[in-house]
């Protein structure tokens, strides 16, 4: 299927240069959205934990999670959760961030699939993937469903499994 069919491309959104993947038409496909799901879960069926960064993904992570009964786990920014976490900062093109994950989160060894809506720049994704690893995680595979690869990523995630169901 030709997800990108589905998602509406708004140009100099939020910023001049910026054509925003604007994925509220695929989400209102329901046999789209059911697609993304099947794929995605085909993906990452043999991972033991799915990691959703904090932000639009969140639509998908819970079907994911539900659909092959997965434990669901939340990387959010710091501060937002509750309980005992560890953190990691990352870059992004104009300003500093940090990344938190509840330290109960991976146990040892668990292969963890992590999954986010879009993979533009590497830092997210990496900062994640550090957290996983501070905890002796394993990462299984990092999931999109858009992959901007026009961006430079400098081989920084080279050591990664990369799954995405559409490029740009």
């Amino acid at each position: 299927m030709d997800f990108k069919k589905y998602i509406r491309e708004v140009k100099d959104f939020p910023k001049e240069w910026i054509d925003f993947k604007d994925i509220t038409t695929l989400l209102q496909e329901p046999k789209v959205f059911s697609k993304v799901i099947d794929k995605i879960s085909k993906n990452i069926s043999d991972a033991d934990v799915i990691i959703w960064l904090d932000a639009r993904w969140f639509l998908f992570a819970g079907a994911l999670a539900y659909k092959l009964w997965k434990p669901l786990v939340i990387v959010r920014k710091k501060g937002k959760l509750p309980y005992e976490t560890i953190s990691v900062d990352y870059e992004l093109e104009y300003w500093k961030n940090t990344f938190d994950l509840n330290i109960d989160a991976v146990e040892k060894w668990q292969k963890v699939a992590i999954i986010d809506d879009l993979l533009a720049t590497w830092w997210t994704a990496l900062a994640a993937c550090q957290l996983v690893e501070k905890l002796w995680g394993e990462i299984h595979s990092l999931n999109f469903l858009i992959d901007l690869t026009f961006i430079d990523r400098k081989d920084i995630l080279k050591w990664y499994k990369i799954n995405s169901l559409c490029e740009y």
